[in-house]
Parts: C-alpha cells; sequence; structure tokens
C-alpha cells in the first residue's frame, strides 16, 4: 500500500510541475490537468477501499486457521467418571460425546505433563501405590486374591493370618492423541508391577515384574470406531458409551487387583468394529483371545485321557492351548440423559467353541467340538452425577473364564466327547459422591457354577467319576462364591498442576462352598479382608 501512494504521489508531483512549467498553457490544459488530478485521486481512493477489504478477508481467514487448529484437550491419567469423584482407577479418559458419536465437548486445558511432538499430544499418567492389606487366613496371594482357594478352617493356612506391604501395584501410562485426515487416533499403553514375581521377591530386593496391562490403538471416523489391541472385554461392564476407555467401564471401586467375585472381565487381545447409530445408541462385534480353560484343580480328566487331555486345556499352567476359533463378542449400548439421571443399557453376547483329540477307545484319533455362548445384561443409572447404581448379569455355557475363572469352561466325558460347563455370575452396587474429597461404594458378587461329571467307566477302579463337582471330588471344584465389599476413598490433598493424594480402603468378606465335602470337612471357606492404600496420582 505504501508503494502505490508513493507512486502516485510521484505522479501527482510530475504533473503538477510539467503544469506549472508550460508556459504555452491555455485554460483548457488547465482543466484537463485538473480532470487528471480528479481521476487518480478516485483511482488511490478505490485503491484504499480495495486494500481494505483485502486486509478484512485476510484476518477472517487468520481467525478460521485459529478455529479449525486442534486444541490438545485435558488428559488426565485418573479421569472422573460418570459421578463427580476423581478415583483411584487409572484410565485414559475419553470423549464422552464422541463415545457415542455425538458432538465433542469444548476443549479444555492440556495436562500439565503434556507435551508435543509434530502434531501428536503425549500424556503420560499413573500412581504410586503404598498398598496394605490384612487377610484372616493364609491364601498366599499378595495384592491380587485367589478367591477360588481360600483356605478351609481345618487346615494349617486357615488357621495362619497375613499382612503384605506393597508398592507393585503403582501404574504408568502413555496416551497419544492425533488427528489423521478426518480420522480421530488415540493410542494407549498401561503397565504396572504386577507381575510374575521371583520366589524370593520378598526377601530383600522387592524386584516386582513390570507387566502389560492395557496396549491398544482406538479410531474413530465418523460414527465407525475401530479398536485393536489388548483392551477389557467386551464382556467387562460399561458405565457408558462402548468404548475401550478404563473410565468408561464398571470395574467397581475395589483395591483388590482381581477385583470383586461376580464381574465377568479379561484383559485379552481384540479387534473390535463399532458404529455409532446417533447420540444414545452403539453396537459392535469383538473377536477376542480364547482358552479352552477348566479350572485350578476342578476338574478330573477321564482315566484314559488323562496324560492326552493335560496339554490341550488350560489348568492355570498352560498358556499354549489349541484353540477352534476366536471368541465372538457382539454388544450394544444405549445411553440416556433424562433430566439430571445417566441411563445406561447393554446387552452383550458371546460364541465359544472347545474342542479336543483322543485315541485310545479306537485305533484312530477322535476329535470332539463343542461350541456354547452366554450373555450379559448390564445396567446402571446416576442421579445429579452423585449417586449410582449399577449392576450386571452373566451366564453361559463354557464361559467360566471369563468370571475370574471361578468356573472351568469345559469337561470331557469318557468317551471324548467335550461338554460345557454352565456358570452365572453377578454384582449390584452403589457409588455415593458425599463431597467432592469423599466417596464411599459397596458391592456384592456372586458366582455359581452348575456340576456336570459322568461315571469313568475308563478308570480301573470301580466308582470312579469324571468331571466337575463330582462324588468326591476336590474341594476347589466351587458351586457358589459369595463376596460382599464396602469402600471409602478420600481424597486428602489435590492440585490441578501437581496431582493428588487419596487414601483408598476397602473390607471385604468371601465364602466359598464346594459341590463336595468329606465327612466331618467344613462345608465352607470364610475370608475377612482388608485394604488401605495411600496413592499419589499424577495430574
Amino acid at each position: 500500500m505504501r508503494f502505490l501512494k508513493s507512486l502516485c504521489f510521484i505522479v501527482l508531483t510530475s504533473a503538477l510541475v510539467l503544469g506549472q512549467s508550460s508556459t504555452s498553457a491555455t485554460s483548457t490544459d488547465n482543466s484537463s490537468v485538473a480532470d487528471e488530478l480528479k481521476k487518480l485521486r478516485e483511482a488511490l481512493a478505490e485503491q484504499q477501499k480495495q486494500l481494505a477489504q483485502q486486509q478484512q478477508e485476510i484476518e477472517k481467514l487468520r481467525q478460521q486457521v485459529a478455529t479449525t487448529t486442534p486444541v490438545a484437550a485435558k488428559s488426565s491419567d485418573v479421569a472422573p467418571r460418570v459421578l463427580d469423584a476423581t478415583l483411584h482407577t487409572t484410565t485414559t479418559p475419553a470423549s464422552r460425546a464422541a463415545q457415542q458419536g455425538g458432538e465433542q465437548p469444548e476443549a479444555s486445558k492440556p495436562s500439565p505433563l503434556s507435551f508435543r511432538i509434530g502434531g501428536a499430544e503425549f500424556t503420560p499418567g499413573g500412581f504410586v501405590d503404598f498398598e496394605n492389606v490384612f487377610r484372616s487366613t493364609n491364601t498366599t496371594n499378595v495384592i491380587g486374591t485367589n478367591f477360588g482357594q481360600i483356605p478351609f478352617s481345618n487346615t494349617v493356612q486357615g488357621h495362619l493370618t497375613e499382612f503384605r506391604s506393597s508398592a507393585q501395584f503403582s501404574r504408568l501410562s502413555m496416551k497419544v492423541t492425533d488427528k489423521f485426515k478426518s480420522m480421530d487416533v488415540t493410542g494407549y499403553a498401561e503397565m504396572d508391577f504386577n507381575g510374575n514375581d521371583a520366589a524370593n521377591v520378598f526377601v530383600t530386593a522387592n524386584g516386582h515384574t513390570n507387566r502389560l496391562r492395557l496396549y491398544w490403538l482406538d479410531v474413530k471416523k465418523g460414527n465407525w470406531q475401530f479398536d485393536a489391541g489388548q483392551m477389557w472385554s467386551w464382556l467387562t461392564p460399561n458405565r457408558i458409551g462402548i468404548g475401550p476407555a478404563t473410565a468408561d467401564l464398571f470395574v467397581t471401586q475395589n483395591e483388590d487387583a482381581n477385583i470383586n467375585v461376580g464381574l465377568p472381565y479379561s484383559r485379552a487381545s481384540q479387534i473390535r468394529v463399532a458404529y455409532h447409530v446417533n447420540d444414545n445408541v452403539a453396537l459392535g462385534v469383538a473377536i477376542e483371545n480364547p482358552q479352552q480353560y477348566v479350572g485350578i484343580g476342578e476338574t478330573v480328566f477321564p482315566f484314559l485321557f488323562n496324560a492326552q487331555l493335560g496339554p490341550q486345556f488350560d489348568a492355570a499352567n498352560n498358556a499354549g492351548t489349541p484353540n477352534l476359533h476366536p471368541d465372538i463378542i457382539p454388544k450394544i449400548t444405549f445411553d440416556g440423559n433424562p433430566g439430571n439421571t445417566h441411563l445406561h443399557l447393554e446387552f452383550v453376547g458371546l460364541i465359544t467353541s472347545k474342542k479336543d483329540a483322543v485315541i485310545g477307545l479306537t485305533p484312530n484319533f477322535v476329535t470332539n467340538t463343542a461350541t456354547g455362548g452366554g450373555g450379559s445384561i448390564n445396567a446402571s443409572a446416576v442421579f445429579n452425577k452423585k449417586f449410582g447404581l449399577f449392576g450386571n448379569t452373566f451366564w453361559s455355557d463354557g464361559g467360566g473364564r471369563y468370571l475370574f475363572g471361578l468356573a472351568p469352561d469345559a469337561v470331557v466325558h469318557p468317551d471324548g466327547k467335550v461338554s460345557l460347563v454352565h456358570s452365572m455370575g453377578g454384582t449390584a452396587s452403589f457409588e455415593w459422591q458425599l463431597s467432592p474429597n469423599t466417596l464411599i461404594a459397596g458391592v456384592y458378587g456372586v458366582v455359581y457354577a452348575q456340576r456336570n461329571f459322568f461315571l469313568d467307566f475308563t478308570n480301573p477302579v470301580p466308582g470312579r467319576f469324571a468331571g466337575f463337582g463330582a462324588p468326591n471330588s476336590p474341594n476347589t471344584a466351587n458351586r457358589i462364591l459369595h463376596e460382599p465389599s464396602v469402600n471409602w476413598i478420600q481424597t486428602l490433598w489435590g492440585n490441578a498442576q501437581y496431582g493428588k493424594l487419596q487414601l483408598v480402603t476397602q473390607a471385604s468378606y468371601i465364602s466359598r462352598a464346594p459341590w463336595f465335602v468329606a465327612l466331618g470337612a467344613p462345608k465352607n471357606a470364610h475370608l475377612g479382608m482388608g485394604y488401605v492404600s495411600l496413592k499419589y496420582i499424577l495430574p
């Protein structure tokens, strides 16, 4: 613009000089000069007007670029759930509306720990956990309770208590978010130190083993959502939506690493495809890693096939079992928000198969296959973001592994055929946010496994049985288990920049009743248990 003004000034000055230096100019010439000057002034005014319009257009473009540049949303390792509490279970918080295919909420400030590499935002998270647990009997576990093998009162372990302190439930996580073309991409990795410890881990060094908990990639494009990696199973109930983020799941408030009796779950490798019909309805199907499971000392194989079947089924000692096909899990969820209440309802299915190969009754190998299934109905209601009720049910033929392995998937008939075991479980829970820093919760869970046994005609000793829950079966073949738990979570101190300090407590009572009890033996095994954890959570 300065250049144009200068040019006009030079032209104007030159015209004036020429006009003044002309001694032969007439009145007509003077009139022509005046017309030219008028035209120059009009041209200059028009150019200034065009430049002003261009400047306005440039400013509009700058504003559009500023509004379309993605702003990093706040990402806390411990995200608020449906309730207002910032609870102690780590997670990657996902956009609630995005999980349901709706509009995303207004972006907030990034986490104090977030950093960017290129267009991707990296957010580390986790917590430091000083955990203490007391149990009334010696289960020989550390921070995760083996519900199915609580010792009876007629054993030495049933007369010994245990107390343990450990930092091994401390957790590290990393969330990465980016946008590729029209797709929103999220990657998440989470680990703790609750892996396979050495036998002498508590003697001196306490060198707990790092382990993989979660490792997944989530891609959203329009109404479609794709997930792959190691995630919580779709049989694990959601609190909201259908996504994989831990904050969107119902895994209770328990401090116990093995959660609670009755909750169906696993963390397994899988791939999912989901479609968000609208803001309220989502549906999809998951292909999850299977495992032919027969429990820990719960089933008895036919005498003739015992050595052959051992490598074919997992008794919590065989990671390399043969599997016919992945478990297929469809899921549909409904979410609504009438008034100040959030309602969530979901229906989940399960298709699973088991297969064996035996030789002995005939000179040829014989293969046998059984296909079963099951499902869940889960529901929750959260009122005013302060008080929530949660319930879930699960039943199956061949899905006992998903009930924390408290029931076998299958047994084998003395003729080699596979027979599935019926099992069911469920929980009923509440969560109450008494104040911004205080939350109390309670959960009651139960698991039931139906007996399935046969007279073993391959056994040289008459009157012997094979299967699950038979007469003279091991007392680890549980018929029913119960666990009520209560929680108190108190935030002692918190700062948006520096994280928070919480006191997390849990008190539980567990009982188990096997199918067979020897004459004079106790009918049930009981356990009282308490956790007290001091937890520092990263912001």
